[in-house]
């Protein structure tokens, strides 16, 4: 037999803690698990009923008979524990992902279902891609952004699933604009947009490379009073014209996007490389705060999960 009582035991005392911690939030997914005991490097995430369970590539080896019981013995405890049908436990291996692999699909199609997060709801696949359509870790900006978006023009760049634009709707923006340049995805946000009630002809739906549309809305003269941000740490997808590599292009990025901003704006720029730093020239001309400490979720143990700054411009 395979001993997983280290991993259960730890399991179990949070999802103790947590399950009713979620409960009184309002949210139907969280995690539970992180990484906790080293020798079970594993994220445990709960969708609703069902779980998202992924394997962090270690350089272990493992014979696979051996490997086959202990991810057997994994599945068996999360059930217990979480009572969750063992069914519905999607297990994932997150190998080290090189560009736009990142958001290339899995292969399984799997099916989308609702889950809830502070009033707001989201459509989630748990199969399909090697992400779920929504990232826990930024639970807590999207509810700033609801809280700071009355009145204002919003604009969310890298924009994903929409989720932020969601929030943002919800919280009163008169106006945004979603951009992201997969197809897949924007067909996923204007459907998290019509579940949440959003009206499309007030919220845009985007389809560009940022590095054109950030150009070309300068050239333009937009302007927008809250901007998120939060691109990938390396893409070099076929319809991007440059590789975007987040140290690199950080501060070109940043520059551009606190053109678009209106006085008195706000724009939040995060990123989950770890070893991200954050040029200091930017001082220079903005207030920056860095803000993971707050954005980060009580339930993510892995404090560096990302990185986020809200920056103003300086009076001049």
């Amino acid at each position: 037999m395979v001993d997983v009582s280290a991993f259960a035991n730890r399991l179990q005392k949070n999802y103790k803690h947590y399950a009713k911690w979620a409960s009184r939030q309002g949210l139907d997914a969280w995690r539970v698990y992180d990484k906790d005991v080293p020798q079970f490097p594993l994220a445990v995430d709960l969708y609703g009923e069902r779980v998202h369970l992924q394997e962090y590539d270690t350089g272990w080896e493992m014979e696979d008979e051996v490997y086959q019981q202990w991810i057997a013995a994994i599945m068996a405890a999360i059930a217990e524990v979480t009572g969750r049908d063992e069914s519905a436990i999607t297990l994932k291996s997150r190998r080290r992902q090189k560009g736009v692999n990142q958001y290339e699909k899995v292969g399984k199609l799997g099916d989308d279902f609702i889950v809830q997060e502070f009033g707001q709801r989201f459509i989630v696949n748990l199969d399909a891609y090697l992400d779920t359509g929504l990232f826990l870790d930024h639970r807590n900006t999207r509810k700033r952004v609801r809280e700071e978006a009355a009145g204002k023009r919003f604009l969310n760049l890298f924009a994903y699933t929409g989720s932020f634009t969601v929030y943002a709707g919800a919280g009163g923006a008169v106006s945004s604009e979603t951009v992201d340049m997969s197809n897949t995805y924007q067909d996923w946000s204007r459907r998290n947009f019509e579940l949440n009630g959003l009206d499309l002809t007030r919220h845009q739906l985007v389809r560009a490379d940022v590095f054109q549309y950030l150009e070309q809305a300068v050239d333009e003269g937009k302007q927008f009073d809250l901007i998120v941000m939060d691109p990938p740490t390396f893409s070099n997808s076929k319809k991007m014209q440059d590789i975007l590599d987040v140290q690199r292009d950080h501060v070109w990025l940043i520059d551009y996007a606190m053109a678009l901003l209106a006085p008195g704006g706000t724009l939040y720029f995060s990123n989950n490389l770890r070893s991200f730093v954050l040029d200091e020239r930017l001082a220079e001309g903005y207030h920056i705060r860095d803000i993971s400490g707050q954005s980060v979720p009580e339930d993510f143990r892995n404090r560096k999960i990302h990185q986020c700054y809200q920056l103003k411009k300086k009076a001049h």
